[in-house]
């Protein structure tokens, strides 16, 4: 039986060992405790688990060629505007070089959109393969103009009926010539559009034949 001073604590109280608590335990709370195990589970389960090598990765692997192409396209994008006005006119001097190269071999693939087509093909060996009046018509307009240069009424006189008649049967054959290849276009393309050939003939016609772009593909007389 233990005796104390009265209002004291009793003295087997007094000789028990002391453990502080500590606060953090005290005011923790519950919401992180319940988290943090979820989350290191979860940490723990996708580190641990192993990947099938058979899964799909939810995109189709690119082939290698597709692939080395990507990479040389995103490594010749330019990255300002003084690269990519260099780039244009790089583009524009090998597509103008490319046209030159087909309008002097008649490649198809490079030809300007007015000179595409089989439909103007066509026209353009149409015409090379005839003579025309119209394509005399230079030479013959230099000779009229010596002419009426000349103080001479008669030279004169001649050179003023050279101009009638050269205008006339250019007119002429103009005239018969797009008649007949208008026919000859119905004949071949019934089901294609046809407008506008005729006229681009008939200014093919009035170029000398060694000045005609695309160049001729057909000689004389050969039927296209």
């Amino acid at each position: 039986m233990t005796t104390g001073v009265a209002g004291s604590f009793p003295a087997g109280l007094l000789s028990m060992p002391h453990h502080p608590v500590p606060l953090g335990f005290v005011f923790r709370s519950r919401a992180k405790e319940e988290k943090a195990p979820v989350a290191d589970k979860a940490m723990v389960t996708d580190s641990k688990q192993p990947r099938d090598p058979q899964a799909k990765k939810g995109r189709p692997t690119p082939k290698r060629s597709e692939a080395q192409s990507q990479r040389r396209s995103v490594a010749s994008t330019p990255t300002n505007r003084k690269e990519a006005a260099k780039r244009q006119r790089e583009e524009r001097r090998v597509q103008l070089e490319r046209q030159r190269q087909a309008l002097a071999g008649g490649d198809e693939r490079y030809l300007p959109a007015r000179d595409k087509g089989p439909v103007r093909r066509f026209a353009r060996d149409w015409v090379d393969s005839r003579f025309n009046v119209a394509e005399f018509f230079l030479p013959l307009a230099l000779v009229i103009l010596v002419l009426s240069v000349v103080r001479v009424p008669a030279l004169q006189s001649v050179a003023l009926l050279l101009w009638l008649i050269v205008i006339v049967l250019i007119v002429l054959d103009s005239v018969a010539s797009g008649i007949r290849l208008k026919k000859r276009l119905a004949e071949r393309f019934p089901d294609q559009n046809g407008k506008g050939a005729v006229a681009y003939a008939l200014m093919r016609s009035l170029q000398m034949r060694r000045l005609r772009l695309p160049k001729p593909q057909v000689k004389r007389g050969e039927r296209p």
